[in-house]
């Protein structure tokens, strides 16, 4: 694989967990590197020399400026489906390449097989993409690490109990930083058109387990405790919609019994194996330590 061109990449979502990562490994590559915020304020943390545009995906005519002279776009979709058409549409007339941030909805899992409305968007963006002529790369990751960090670490800084529904079921969490690793690689590198990639981590491991392995690396047990689904979802409302939160619960139930989908994709297309669940708490125990 070679690099074959350094036309800027446009990253959206680049505040984001895995586009703030995508950004880091362009500029390591030496790849100029542009963001697109709604609020340009919002992206003050970033790097200084990514350029930032002002855009919104809800507004298709508001991505010129950033999309003039790109050679490539990290799409990841984060406004209502109305849009989608016409900004697949910008991207064609602008740019060579589009790496697209998806999920493994097509993954034969049980796990991936629950009615989901983000799935349904995701498909039908990739028609949009394939019916381009774009050079598309779809990137599916499966769960990610960081979501423990949304989960279970304010109880886990409290000194509570992990109370969380469906402990035994099993998932593969890949790593942000993995995924964005391979983002970086198929946005300025030949070789991954046309292509389509699950990421997960190296290991199925049951979610009772994955807070374990925080604790081992906390140096302390954490208790953890069965919660009913009932119970989930009551504790949910208002911080998801009722629609995510009866995805997820369907999405463990099945998982429970069965090992979670496990592939080697990070490890083919970056020559180096997957960072493990273990890693990954050991790099973000102060997250579990100290209030962010």
């Amino acid at each position: 694989m070679h690099q074959t061109d350094i036309s800027p990449v446009l990253v959206t979502g680049a505040t984001g967990r895995v586009g703030r990562f995508v950004i880091d490994q362009l500029l390591d590559a030496g790849v100029p590197v542009r963001a697109l915020a709604r609020r340009p304020e919002a992206a003050a943390m970033l790097p200084p020399k990514v350029e930032v545009f002002a855009g919104d995906l809800t507004a298709p005519e508001s991505l010129g400026p950033a999309l003039h002279g790109a050679g490539a776009v990290f799409l990841v979709w984060t406004a209502p489906p109305q849009t989608a058409a016409a900004v697949v549409e910008r991207l064609a007339a602008h740019v060579r390449r589009v790496v697209f941030l998806s999920s493994p909805h097509q993954t034969p899992h049980p796990f991936f097989q629950q009615p989901n409305p983000m799935a349904e968007l995701h498909a039908d963006i990739e028609r949009l993409i394939a019916a381009t002529g774009l050079e598309w790369t779809i990137i599916r990751p499966g769960m990610l690490a960081s979501n423990a960090l949304a989960w279970w670490a304010p109880a886990i800084r409290a000194g509570e109990v992990v109370r969380w529904p469906h402990g035994a079921a099993e998932t593969a969490p890949v790593d942000d930083r993995d995924v964005a690793a391979v983002a970086a690689r198929t946005l300025h590198q030949d070789g991954y058109a046309a292509s389509d990639y699950v990421l997960t981590g190296p290991e199925s491991m049951t979610q009772a387990e994955q807070v374990g392995v925080i604790g081992d690396v906390l140096g302390h047990r954490i208790a953890f405790e069965e919660m009913t689904p009932d119970e989930f979802r009551r504790l949910s409302e208002g911080t998801a919609p009722s629609s995510v939160v009866d995805m997820l619960l369907a999405a463990w139930s099945a998982a429970v019994g069965q090992p979670a989908y496990v592939t080697t994709a990070v490890a083919d297309i970056l020559g180096t194996a997957p960072r493990t669940f273990r890693q990954w708490a050991a790099d973000h125990a102060t997250a579990f330590t100290e209030r962010a």
